[in-house]
C-alpha cells in the first residue's frame, strides 16, 4: 500500500518577503473563509506548516499545538511574528513543546524553525485551554481569538439596550459570539437571523450560544462579494474597524455598503461604533436616511433606512 502523501499548510499570512510558502500549502487560519480546519487535521498528516503566529498568548500558544500535532517527527513548523506581538516569546514556547528551534531575525520579526520531535510536551493542556468552551463570567461559549471572547463588548450591549422589536427576515453582520442575535431573536416577530463573521471559530461558538431554529450561520466575509442572502429587511451590526491590529476605518465603511446593497427598499439597518470612527459620510452616501439614535460611553448608536 502506498503511503498517504504529506501535506504543506499555512496559516495565515506570513509575511512573503521574510518567509516562503508552497504554492501547494492549505490555508488553515480559522480568518480566511473556506480554508481547512486545523483542529480537524490528522496528526502526522503535515510535513511543513507555515505561520503567522497569532499575538495572543492562549490563541497563539494553541495555535502553535495545533499545528505540531499535525505535523509528522521530522515536520517543520516555520512560525513567525512581530517582536512586540508575540515573537520575543515564539522560540521559548516551541521549545516547551519538546521542538528544536533555529531562530533568525528580520525586519522587527522573529522567524522560528521548529522540527517536530517525535513526542510533544504540554500540546494537550495548550491545546484545551484555546479551545471552544463555556466562559461562565459571561454565560457564554468562546474562544481565545474570537472579538471580545472573555468580556461582553460595551458596544454590542448598548446596541442591544437600543433595538426596538425588529421584524421580518435580517442579519447580524460580523455576529461574534452571537450576543447581539440572541437580543435580536428576543422579538417573536423576527423570521429569521443570519449570523454571519469571517472568524470560523466566532460561528462555532455562535452555534452553540444561540439554539434558536430561526438562526442561520455562515462562515464568510462580509466585504466580499459572496452573500446571496436575499433582500433583508433588517440588519444589525458592531463592525470591525482593526485589521492585522491596526485601526482601519475602511472595513467598517465596507460593511456600511455591504448592509445597504443587502437591505429591501425601506430597510433599516442599526449599527453601533465608536464616537471617533467616521461613519456618517459613509452612511449618507449608502442610504436614504440617517439619525443619530443614542450616545454613551464613547459609543454612538446609529439608524439608518434604505
Amino acid at each position: 500500500m502506498t503511503a498517504p502523501q504529506l501535506l504543506s499548510g499555512v496559516y495565515g499570512a506570513p509575511p512573503m518577503a521574510l518567509v516562503a510558502v508552497d504554492k501547494s500549502a492549505r490555508q488553515l487560519s480559522p480568518l480566511e473563509p473556506g480554508g481547512d480546519d486545523l483542529s480537524a487535521a490528522l496528526p502526522g498528516s503535515y510535513a511543513r506548516i507555515t505561520m503567522q503566529a497569532p499575538a495572543g498568548t492562549l490563541e497563539r500558544r494553541f495555535a502553535l499545538a495545533e499545528a505540531l500535532t499535525a505535523l509528522c517527527p521530522g515536520g517543520v513548523l516555520v512560525a513567525i511574528a512581530p517582536k512586540d506581538k508575540g515573537g520575543a516569546r515564539l522560540r521559548k514556547e516551541l521549545e516547551a513543546f519538546g521542538s528544536k528551534v533555529a531562530e533568525t531575525s528580520k525586519s522587527h520579526h522573529r522567524i522560528c524553525e521548529a522540527v517536530r520531535p517525535e513526542t510533544l510536551l504540554g500540546v494537550e493542556a495548550a491545546r484545551a485551554a484555546g479551545a471552544l468552551h463555556r466562559v461562565e463570567p459571561i454565560g457564554l461559549w468562546s474562544q481565545a481569538g474570537i472579538f471580545s471572547w472573555d468580556r461582553t463588548d460595551p458596544g454590542s450591549s448598548l446596541l442591544a439596550s437600543r433595538l426596538p422589536p425588529l421584524k421580518g427576515a435580517g442579519a447580524d453582520l460580523g455576529c461574534g459570539l452571537g450576543f447581539l442575535a440572541l437580543s435580536v431573536l428576543k422579538a417573536p416577530s423576527v423570521q429569521v437571523l443570519h449570523l454571519v463573521d469571517k472568524d470560523r471559530r466566532a460561528i462555532a461558538a455562535a452555534r452553540a450560544n444561540v439554539q434558536d431554529p430561526r438562526a442561520q450561520f455562515h462562515w464568510a466575509d462580509v466585504t466580499q462579494n459572496t452573500l446571496a442572502l436575499g433582500k433583508l429587511d433588517f440588519i444589525a451590526m458592531n463592525p470591525p474597524f482593526h485589521s492585522g491590529g491596526l485601526e482601519d476605518k475602511a472595513l467598517g465603511q465596507a460593511f456600511i455598503r455591504k448592509a445597504a446593497s443587502m437591505l429591501r427598499t425601506g430597510g433599516t439597518c442599526w449599527l453601533v461604533a465608536n464616537r471617533h470612527l467616521p461613519y456618517e459620510a459613509a452612511l449618507t452616501e449608502a442610504f436614504a436616511a440617517v439619525r443619530l439614535d443614542h450616545e454613551a460611553a464613547g459609543f454612538k448608536v446609529l439608524e439608518a433606512k434604505a
